[in-house]
């Protein structure tokens, strides 16, 4: 069976499919279960994008074909994305939000003769896997390494760290620990957590018990980041005054109408907020509420998705519409451009985006409603993580 669709993804890649005036973008995400509203997101992104950019690059009209993976299951994304190559004909893949999903597709992109857009993902080594891996969102070591500053800065001098045990969450440990300790501080102990953990009152007893003086923490952005919040503020942990330090998921803007009040003042860093003051944002605003329907519901993952049909638009214009995987990723290393979180640049070597990373801090707008105010700005970070996953 394995040999059958090795053979037909060859055949695919070699076709004349590769002259279509359709250009097929298979995307793959959670598009039901407890993650549907980040599937939703890149949705919203995708739809934002074409609303504002037109349907077609040149003479070749664009259709995305999606495939539902309702949370990590690499099995399933694999199989689904070799559906996609071999029975619908896609020149490109995109979307993956979590880490293994993505991981189990790039074996096959080099006899597939397609490229992978990284709308989320946000592992390191990813890029590392493939010559034909793009990513457009962030990594945790982006997202995890300023906050280190922010907490030595802010008096913490000893935390404890607390993450979601899978590639993100241990990028992010180590993106945190060598950060805090560089300023000079301590990570008096390390807790990775199943995936799957949704009772979080063991691990704040865990953290009370630890003498530390603020926690730091990465779980995926969804019902657990929400759970976790929760149990941090019901646990006496915000009243005993241990202070809590995180990247930007713990504080995705559809979360903080459940957090309510207890979220006020709680700083995160991260590549992007809602809230981004800039012509280019309030565009993006306009046709991601309208792509969405509940404007509530818009969420970072969108800005991912948005930015990685610019990617995909820019390859197919450099192919002229042919499938050229190699030359559509040689033509977007180095594009810069102003995205609706700030300006941005594929890097030419790595294929990560480098991008501005901001300190935030939840706020009440005179409308009533919560926001990640950005307070602070650490420009043109690259990824650290990309060294020592090399």
């Amino acid at each position: 069976m394995k040999r059958f669709i090795l053979a037909a993804i060859a055949a695919v890649a070699l076709g004349g499919a590769a002259y279509a005036d359709t250009i097929k973008v298979g995307v793959i995400g959670p598009f039901s279960g407890p993650f549907a509203l980040q599937g939703k997101n890149f949705k919203a992104g995708i739809d934002a994008y074409m609303a504002l950019n037109g349907k077609k690059v040149g003479n070749d009209e664009v259709e995305v074909i999606y495939r539902d993976v309702p949370q990590a299951d690499p099995a399933q994304s694999k199989a689904l994305a070799q559906e996609l190559v071999v029975k619908e004909k896609v020149q490109y893949l995109a979307g993956f939000y979590f880490t293994p999903d993505a991981m189990a597709v790039t074996p096959i992109l080099k006899q597939a003769n397609v490229p992978m857009v990284i709308f989320n993902a946000a592992t390191s080594a990813i890029v590392t896997k493939s010559p034909l891996v793009v990513r457009t969102s962030f990594t945790t070591w982006q997202t995890s390494t300023p906050i280190a500053e922010v907490a030595y800065d802010a008096g913490v001098k000893k935390v404890i760290s607390v993450v979601s045990d899978y590639g993100p969450g241990v990028d992010a440990e180590n993106a945190f620990k060598a950060g805090f300790e560089k300023q000079g501080g301590e990570v008096v102990q390390a807790i990775r957590m199943p995936l799957s953990t949704n009772d979080f009152s063991p691990i704040m007893q865990r953290i009370k018990d630890s003498g530390a003086q603020g926690v730091f923490a990465f779980l995926p952005s969804g019902p657990t980041t929400l759970g976790f919040v929760k149990a941090y503020n019901e646990n006496g942990l915000k009243a005993g005054g241990i202070k809590l330090f995180a990247p930007g998921d713990l504080t995705q803007e559809s979360d903080l109408p459940a957090l309510g009040d207890a979220a006020l003042g709680m700083q995160t860093t991260f590549h992007y907020a809602i809230s981004h003051d800039s012509a280019e944002n309030k565009a993006f605003i306009a046709a991601a509420d309208k792509a969405i329907g509940n404007p509530a519901e818009l969420t970072f993952p969108a800005v991912g998705a948005f930015d990685g049909m610019h990617v995909i638009y820019k390859m197919i214009e450099a192919t002229g519409g042919k499938q050229d995987a190699q030359k559509a990723v040689d033509a977007v290393k180095g594009l810069s451009w102003v995205s609706p979180r700030g300006p941005v640049t594929i890097d030419a070597e790595s294929r990560h985006i480098t991008q501005n990373i901001y300190l935030r801090e939840v706020a009440k707008g005179s409308d009533g409603k919560y926001y990640n105010k950005e307070i602070q700005t650490f420009e043109k970070q690259g990824d650290p993580g990309l060294a020592a996953a090399k």
